[in-house]
């Protein structure tokens, strides 16, 4: 469909078995994603993309536990063990990913005091980071999510393309969640009352 792009959110090392942030069945979902790559003529991929030290870092504060939560001044953030670090192995493509079809490649979490789940506005819900503007501009108006984590980045990413105007479509199949203190039943439920098509098949 010449209006429909395909976003890949995060298919990254670090979220994948053996990364600093493994995502439970997150490389079994690689070739299906890959499917869906071949299938669509417009790719876009997401790249978490952490400066060493980064706020949202356990390591960065003292006595910091990972999957705890902390108030930034934007509000309440989890700390995250340190992952996706820029130019680090964990921060590349997973290797079984079929990248040569993306047309742009946005990398996201770079600002040090920033976290960033969604690929259209950073955590303080404020920075942004132009890809709805790029999509609007190339006439898209429709979009279709995979990638990691479910209930974070994938989840954040389709809600905010909602609210800027996009149709939403997640192949639930293409994705793994972390499921953090009942976070996946949470945000599929918070997709769905943002108008989200949960149902969608690679």
């Amino acid at each position: 469909m010449p209006n429909e792009a395909l976003i890949v959110i995060d298919v990254q090392n670090d979220f994948c078995e053996g990364g600093a942030l493994a995502v439970a069945g997150a490389a079994a979902v690689v070739p299906v994603v890959n499917r869906l790559i071949a299938k669509h003529d417009h790719v876009v991929l997401t790249q978490d993309w952490h400066p060493p030290g980064h706020a949202s870092f356990a390591s960065a504060w003292s006595g910091g536990v990972p999957f705890s939560t902390v108030q930034f001044p934007y509000g309440p953030q989890t700390l995250w063990p340190d992952h996706c670090v820029q130019g680090t192995p964990g921060a590349a493509f997973h290797p079984g990913l079929a990248t040569d079809k993306a047309e742009v490649v946005v990398r996201k979490g770079f600002h040090p005091g920033i976290d960033s789940y969604s690929a259209f506005r950073e955590n303080d819900r404020m920075t942004r980071t132009g890809l709805d503007g790029y999509l609007k501009a190339r006439g898209f108006t429709r979009v279709v999510l995979c990638g990691l984590a479910l209930d974070y980045c994938v989840a954040w990413t389709a809600i905010d393309a909602r609210q800027a105007g996009f149709d939403v479509g997640i192949v639930q199949e293409a994705t793994a969640a972390i499921d953090l203190e009942g976070s996946k039943k949470r945000m599929l439920n918070e997709m769905r009352l943002a108008g989200v098509k949960l149902n969608l098949t690679a």
